[in-house]
């Protein structure tokens, strides 16, 4: 490994130094050996250093590459404790993996050679002065509980500060979002008061941070120059025949200077630990972070998805705010069901537990026979659909890249998109931005709905489908959901009286 490599080319050098000067105090010439010795070790602790940060990181890359590829599908559609805010989705798939591998380059590496290195530079120096080595092991008993209550402090500092920054960057993108909301109530100041207050937070929560971060390294230093200095007072005695005891050891001055030269390296594998210290506390908080969203049976299913026969929803419910449930219903592979509750009694969560995107607290989403429910069946169409620069026809096609256009024509007007694309002449080429700017909240959900048609998957889940629509296209809405259900399973959220009368059957929160 690289750092035992650095370890071997620092012996190298410090038989170079000590060879050296040895002979240079016996009145003889040094040499080649020395020299070459010095050379040589320079040389090796290089390439060592090299060689262990390049395979730290190659191996930190390769896993922080895995865990993205597996978190990202989370976060876009996957089943989480709770629902996260845009800030913190991007805070999860970008910061936090960022000190996961930075955890893992710097950290990781230091810790194996804090674990082994001080003992091999032992060895090494009891081959010179077995006293010298002694003296090394014995200031490393309280150095390892100074540090030991020093990280304890650090990891619940660490803890915090990345709460506080996911909370300040959840918190700065979703007032970014509703900016123009904002401005229109003139509630500028208190948004302000409340980023003030998340941004406080986090510099509070940095300043203790670096406080143990000061604190750790303080105490590395003293055992550090205490060990050196000890090592150093033993070797001068004891070539001066000054030591209050007698000899324990017959000690030369290329030993004295050898276990001399090689006593700063006892703790710099944990001066190298100390440094990135900082990395361990983001790295291990950024872990908890993603274990506290991500549930911990997310990876085990409770059988093999099977194809799609109906929905079965029993006693499901879901623990946000003061918990939402107990939900039962059946849904058959041609039926509509209507899900009805005031604003805020927890719909949308309700269908997002359905899809799989929240842990539920109890109770199981099956098929009708008792298969998991593949996300590859289900069709959302939600209130705030996602946009992608692009076309129009891109856009509604995002759930089947796939689809020609006159697929997608004919969706468009199944929803009742036919106006507005009459109304601008680009038609399906019209260009809309990643906030879908222009288009009024019907043609959003309209755009949702038809991209979640175009899917064709058995099972659509639609969140207010006839909101933001007159009475007219409301009603061409829900009868174009009745005729759907005589193909599709369709489970909506609505307070339309209108969509409600038309469902088969009906669940009220």
């Amino acid at each position: 490994m690289g750092w035992v490599i650095d370890i071997l080319g620092a012996a190298l050098f410090a038989a170079g130094i000590a060879g050296g000067i040895g002979r240079l105090a016996d009145g003889q010439v040094i040499g080649w050996l020395p020299p070459t010795l010095i050379l040589a070790g320079g040389m090796l602790r290089g390439a060592g250093l090299l060689l262990a940060h390049v395979q730290a990181i190659r191996t930190a890359q390769a896993d922080v590459a895995l865990r993205r590829s597996s978190l990202i599908p989370r976060l876009l559609g996957g089943r989480l404790t709770r629902p996260l805010l845009a800030g913190e989705n991007a805070m999860f798939a970008i910061d936090h993996m960022t000190a996961i591998e930075a955890y893992g380059a710097r950290f990781m590496p230091a810790r194996r050679a804090a674990m082994i290195g001080p003992l091999l530079v032992a060895a090494i120096v009891a081959g010179a002065s077995w006293v010298a080595a002694t003296i090394l092991l014995a200031t490393l008993v309280p150095f390892a509980f100074g540090m030991m209550l020093a990280g304890t402090a650090a990891r619940r500092a660490a803890e915090q500060q990345m709460a506080a920054l996911a909370q300040l960057s959840g918190l700065f993108v979703d007032r970014l979002r509703a900016l123009p909301l904002i401005r229109h109530f003139d509630a500028q100041a208190r948004v302000i008061r409340q980023v003030d207050g998340a941004a406080q937070a986090v510099a509070t929560r940095t300043s203790a941070v670096l406080r143990i971060a000061f604190l750790s390294g303080a105490v590395m230093e003293f055992f550090a120059a205490l060990s050196v200095a000890l090592v150093a007072v033993y070797c001068g005695f004891a070539l001066l025949g000054l030591l209050p005891f007698p000899m324990p050891e017959t000690l030369n001055l290329k030993q004295a200077l050898f276990a001399l030269a090689m006593a700063p390296e006892f703790y710099l594998p944990m001066r190298r630990l100390a440094a990135a210290y900082h990395e361990k506390q983001l790295g291990e908080a950024a872990e908890g972070a993603l274990q506290a969203v991500l549930p911990a049976d997310d990876a085990t299913p409770l059988s093999t998805p099977g194809a799609f026969d109906g929905l079965r929803v029993d006693a499901l419910c879901i623990g946000l705010g003061a918990g939402i449930g107990p939900v039962t219903l059946n849904l058959e592979m041609a039926d509509l069901v209507a899900l009805t509750g005031p604003t805020g009694s927890g719909k949308t969560s309700m269908l997002a537990a359905i899809a799989g995107q929240i842990q539920p607290v109890q109770g199981r989403v099956t098929t009708a026979g008792g298969d998991v429910i593949d996300p590859d069946q289900i069709a959302w169409a939600s209130q705030t659909p996602l946009f992608l620069p692009g076309s129009l026809a891109d856009n509604i096609a995002l759930a089947r890249p796939d689809a020609d256009r006159t697929d997608i024509a004919r969706v468009a007007g199944l929803v009742g998109l036919t106006p507005m694309l009459h109304a601008r002449s680009a038609g399906l080429d019209l260009i809309i931005d990643h906030a879908g700017s222009g288009l009024s909240g019907g043609e959003r959900r309209r755009i949702g709905l038809a991209r979640a048609i175009l899917s064709n998957r058995p099972l659509l889940l639609c969140d207010e489908p006839t909101a933001d629509l007159d009475a007219d296209s409301a009603a061409a809405i829900t009868a174009l959901l009745v005729a759907l259900s005589a193909s599709h399973a369709i489970l909506v959220a609505t307070h339309d009286p209108h969509l409600t009368a038309a469902a088969r059957q009906v669940v009220a929160l």
